[in-house]
């Protein structure tokens, strides 16, 4: 009966634990490049972003942005180890793109660290999502 209770109390625990969980929110992609643009303090800028997106920073990899998500991220590219294919970034080719915080959080703090090196600013992020929000469909 023990092992039993037991169980039910970690079940219980796991279950208060997920609804204190902060869920997916819900952005779109200029609510996320204002949202970092104030927290960098300064204006985003699409040449900006275009060049830290094409630049090879030389980290472990030597890969750019481009180097999976090609020189026009309206187009589909393709992860540079896995050849797995990797659906548009700009959002006007993909409306899902930039439409979570927490997976956009998630990709450039990943990304950032694999491509850049280190983790990029709150202005490098408004940045890059200015530069994508000038592709048109």
């Amino acid at each position: 009966m023990k092992r039993s209770h037991l169980l039910s109390s970690c079940l219980i625990a796991l279950m208060g634990a997920a609804a204190l969980m902060p869920s997916a929110r819900a952005a779109t992609p200029a609510e996320l490049m204002a949202a970092y643009t104030a927290k960098a303090g300064k204006p985003a800028s699409p040449e900006r972003g275009k060049k830290l997106f094409m630049t090879n920073h030389g980290a472990d990899f030597g890969w750019s942005c481009s180097t999976c998500h090609t020189e026009n991220p309206a187009k589909t590219g393709k992860h540079a180890i896995s050849e797995k294919p990797i659906e548009p970034l700009a959002p006007s080719a993909n409306a899902k793109r930039f439409t979570n915080a927490n997976k956009v959080e998630l990709h450039f703090n990943t990304n950032c660290k694999d491509v850049v090196g280190r983790e990029c600013t709150a202005g490098e992020k408004a940045d890059v999502i200015s530069w994508l929000l000038t592709f048109k469909p």
